[in-house]
């Protein structure tokens, strides 16, 4: 009897549209406190300031405006879990305008608040079903506004570690859309079953070849908390260093995920 097929994840546009506008205000009431001492800091993700950090953090809703200015596509040619791989290729043209951007924008503040309010406009007048030019193909404007809680959720983080004490929280349910679609991207990337990876509360999937389990407790698990997960698929954490300080659990032959690792790259 052939595996039986995996079903694809579904997310409702309506509380996908909501958490990404709840995690751009989160960072945006964060960056209002950023002294420039703060702005200065260095952030480990190349030579980028948190300056430039936060610059980039705006056109992650200022993409949708740029897709929506080209034209639609005649058909959809690529599927969500195609963007966490491709956005790759793009990262170069990606540090080049971030650099620009921070250079040109002294009020980052005042830019985040006019980028929401374009952004909003912007929702209320397309469907989730307009077709966007996107580095992973064509896709739904629904579909790309979930990998825009990944780009909020990530650089959330990556603000937060790189400013001690800043805190910004994460809305839950873009925390959840995140470590969904990463630990999908992960299932696709290594098809299979011997391997249950777990992130509670929000994902549990299949993945890696080898022997099928039908039921009890899985031969192979991997179990981790979403933060970590995310640190770990977006290329922040190294698999080794994760499991040596106990972030991830992982048991059984088929637990070691350090060769899928990355999944943003």
């Amino acid at each position: 009897m052939p595996p039986a097929k995996k079903r694809v994840r579904t997310y409702d546009p309506v509380k996908i549209r909501a958490a990404v506008l709840a995690q751009f205000g989160n960072v945006r009431q964060g960056v209002d406190s950023l002294t420039p001492g703060q702005l200065a800091l260095p952030t480990g993700l190349g030579d980028w300031s948190v300056r430039e950090l936060v610059a980039h953090i705006g056109t992650a809703l200022g993409a949708v405006g740029v897709l929506l200015g080209r034209p639609e596509p005649a058909r959809q040619d690529g599927t969500l879990l195609d963007w966490p791989s491709a956005i790759h290729a793009d990262s170069p043209a990606i540090a080049a305008y971030a650099h620009e951007l921070a250079e040109r924008t002294p009020d980052l503040a005042a830019h985040l608040a006019d980028t929401e309010r374009h952004f909003t406009a912007l929702l209320a007048g397309h469907p989730g079903t307009r077709l966007l030019d996107t580095s992973a193909g064509a896709l739904p404007l629904a579909d790309y506004l979930v990998t825009r809680t990944v780009e909020l959720v990530v650089h959330t983080d990556d603000l937060n570690r790189a400013v001690p004490g800043l805190d910004i929280p994460f809305d839950r349910q873009a925390l959840a859309a995140c470590t969904r679609l990463l630990a999908d991207t992960l299932a696709v990337k290594a098809p299979g079953a011997s391997t249950e990876v777990r992130i509670p509360p929000y994902a549990v999937v299949q993945c890696v070849e080898g022997p099928r389990h039908t039921r009890g407790t899985p031969p192979n698990v991997v179990e981790t908390d979403p933060l970590t997960w995310i640190r770990l698929a977006a290329g922040r954490t190294e698999w080794k260093a994760a499991v040596e300080d106990a972030k991830v659990s992982a048991s059984g032959e088929r637990a070691d995920l350090g060769a899928l690792l990355p999944l943003m790259s």
